[in-house]
């Protein structure tokens, strides 16, 4: 199979953790059959600084012409004093609207080699597998009205928070779907004693609900989904809730696996006309500016973001499966990077990249990881 992707490996510690994704991609490929054809292009700062805008014209058509791009980070301080619509994460919000992804997968498990990684008891943490669906292409982040305007003690701000039956009701059926594939429970998140917009979600989930029988469904207001997170992370399932709302919680999730670099990420839209899905793939994390050139970042979950574009996009399950389970290998060696292993031991990004690519093997000789990526 040719496998056209667009990497962009944005700022900070990006180039480094894409670089070592793009490398596992390659080796997955040749172990497989499979020719791997990747392109690279600017996006956030790097493309500010070279072409003046964070999602030049080059990009935005390189990105479209792609199967499906993997994304490093955007974001650097220099940038932040500009406005808005100018900075780095600026590109980021406007590919996914260019890609029509409207649903972000963000997993998050506890690997029993990392359980004291976790700042949370270990007895809390253990057995935790979850995954956030969170919608990625309306709410606040994108909703009009918005700016700043005035002056003086008239200043003020404006954000939209909007959705549509239709946005709720698609984003809805990825995550009743992903959950048949797991242990079959839905968990919606919202602020409905509060927002007409949660209502309006509430209401259009239990709908949707309805035709998914074999899935249970419960509703949480996010302040008490933020709290059971922490206390009780194994009640979840299958998370679903609008854009900032996840946003904001699959960062939090990040504790409970013991390093937000661990955690990959699935933007996924609507099939195209050559039948694989439109996928936009990175890590959880940011561009990290303070740690960028060390060799120091984790690049497990770009290379994660491999193994669910091999598998949402390309439909590759195996493929995908021979990198999780060599990302389960590394991490019970212990050969990891200095947030899961804090010591002068600690493994660098290259050599934690060259470790993954030396454990994928085979198809036939290749066992099932112990959380095998999920399905929408």
């Amino acid at each position: 199979m040719d496998l056209n992707v667009l990497a962009l490996p944005g700022d900070g510690i990006g180039p480094e953790v894409t670089s070592e994704a793009v490398a596992v991609l390659r080796r997955v490929a040749d172990v497989f059959g499979h020719a791997a054809h990747v392109s690279c292009e600017l996006i956030g700062g790097a493309a500010i600084e070279a072409a003046g805008s964070p999602l030049p014209p080059a990009t935005r058509q390189a990105a479209l012409g792609a199967d499906a791009v993997l994304l490093g980070a955007v974001g650097a301080p220099e940038f932040d004093s500009l406005p808005p619509d100018r900075r780095p994460e600026r590109g980021l919000l406007e590919l996914r609207q260019v890609l029509g992804t409207f649903a972000n997968l963000r997993p998050s498990r506890a690997w029993p080699a990392l359980l004291d990684a976790s700042p949370l008891k270990n007895s809390v943490v253990q057995g935790t597998d979850l995954v956030i669906v969170r919608e990625l292409t309306s709410g606040l982040y994108y909703g009009t009205p918005r700016g700043i305007a005035g002056t003086g003690a008239d200043e003020r701000a404006v954000n939209t928070l909007s959705y549509t039956r239709a946005e709720i009701e698609r984003v809805a059926r990825v995550a009743f779907e992903l959950a048949r594939t797991r242990r079959r429970r839905v968990t919606s998140v919202d602020k409905s004693n509060v927002l007409e917009n949660s209502q309006l979600w509430r209401r259009v989930v239990t709908e949707v609900s309805l035709g998914y029988a074999d899935v249970a469904l419960d509703h949480l207001l996010v302040d008490n989904c933020a709290m059971q997170l922490i206390v009780s992370p194994r009640r979840f399932d299958v998370v679903l809730t609008e854009n900032l709302f996840g946003d904001i919680l699959s960062d939090e999730a990040a504790v409970l696996s013991g390093s937000i670099g661990m955690l990959a990420s699935a933007s996924i839209g609507e099939r195209r006309a050559s039948g694989l899905r439109a996928g936009l793939y990175e890590p959880v994390h940011g561009s990290a500016p303070d740690i960028a050139g060390r060799n120091v970042a984790n690049p497990l979950g770009a290379i994660g973001s491999v193994a669910a574009m091999l598998a949402y996009t390309f439909g590759l399950r195996a493929e995908a499966r021979a990198i999780e389970t060599a990302i389960d290998a590394v991490v019970e060696s212990g050969r990891v990077t200095a947030d899961l292993k804090p010591s002068a031991r600690a493994a660098s990004t290259t050599e934690v990249g060259q470790a993954v690519r030396d454990a994928i093997v085979a198809p036939f000789s290749a066992p099932r990881p112990s959380s095998p990526i999920p399905r929408p």
